[in-house]
């Protein structure tokens, strides 16, 4: 038979040693926040591989479509706050190579803010924001920028570009709109439409709409510059039963109206001040650095923003109605 004194001092005994180990873990120093390189190292070790980058140097365009017309210097950030795409050393690797083999600009990447200075901005054309998120420049680091692409220079973003400067209005405007969800998730295949057939920056394309796998963003109404200040050149063609359907019942509030109007810009140009902005949507995939159009795509609309390929950038709204080319039938 127990003896109630012992029980209770061997209960006594546990919960005593239980404390101090309770209390011997909650003084064990809490690891320290990962900065970005850290991030970074631990995510894309080893990516993109050897193969992959075969195939992103065999997709990119032979030479660029013009001439840069004085040596061109793009500052490129891949720093994320917020959700982190796999694509991001893909699209690295992309553009770096994409300007040493066209010759028509060169690329140094930066991990942070540092270099968003008026004095440090001075030796570059572009800037380049390669599926950033959430990103936080302070209020000197917001005017450098400002003042750098309204002085003539360009800013171009791919993909999670659109989900940036949560709190900084003129940063949204500048990209042309902010992230409101992607019903057009990354493992479907999308029918895309020619906003803009004829527009130079849409010449990778052939005249042909398509489909795409890729993750589709809408921007929030608020904020999204929309056809009154963008020259949209691709968009979803929501003509197509399978994008119509990706809209849930519970974001038929965001459709705004009937799904097979809803207007999904995915690339645009824009004049800010003297300077040029080219945006698109995609490059969620890593795939998307290996496809040669999109590549294309992407190539022309840096030289339009580094000033070498000209391109009317008149909104779409006042450049009158065009002949949009929808996605080819069949691949629902």
């Amino acid at each position: 038979m127990l003896n109630p004194k012992s029980l209770i001092v061997g209960l006594a005994t546990i919960a005593v040693a239980g404390f101090f180990t309770l209390t011997a873990q909650d003084k064990k120093p809490k690891e320290a926040p990962k900065d970005w390189p850290q991030k970074k190292a631990e995510r894309f070790a080893g990516k993109p591989s050897a193969d992959e980058k075969s195939k992103i140097e065999a997709a990119l365009p032979e030479k660029a479509t013009k001439e840069a017309k004085a040596e061109r210097r793009v500052l490129m950030i891949d720093r994320c706050e917020g959700f982190i795409h796999g694509s991001i050393p893909y699209g690295n690797h992309a553009m770096i190579e994409m300007g040493n083999k066209s010759g028509a600009f060169k690329v140094d990447l930066v991990e942070d803010y540092s270099g968003f200075t008026a004095e440090n901005l001075k030796q570059y054309d572009g800037i380049l924001f390669n599926n950033t998120t959430n990103l936080i420049p302070n209020e000197a680091q917001q005017a450098a920028i400002l003042d750098f692409v309204k002085s003539g220079k360009g800013i171009v973003g791919l993909h999670a570009a659109g989900d940036n400067f949560k709190k900084w209005e003129a940063g949204i405007a500048m990209i042309g709109g902010v992230f409101n969800g992607h019903p057009w998730g990354g493992g479907g295949e999308w029918a895309f439409k020619l906003d803009d057939p004829e527009h130079p920056l849409n010449a990778a394309f052939k005249k042909e709409g398509f489909w795409h796998s890729n993750e589709i963003y809408w921007y929030k109404p608020e904020n999204f510059q929309g056809r009154d200040r963008l020259r949209v050149l691709l968009s979803l063609d929501m003509t197509k039963k399978k994008n119509q359907q990706a809209i849930k019942p519970k974001d038929l509030e965001k459709a705004g109206g009937p799904v097979e109007k809803v207007d999904v810009p995915v690339s645009w140009i824009q004049e800010l001040g003297e300077g040029r902005v080219f945006y698109t949507n995609l490059g969620h995939r890593e795939d998307t650095f290996w496809n040669s159009a999109v590549l294309l795509h992407i190539s022309d609309g840096i030289q339009y923003a580094l000033g070498d390929l000209e391109a009317d950038a008149t909104p779409s709204a006042k450049a009158g109605e065009k002949d949009a080319i929808l996605a080819p039938e069949g691949a629902e």
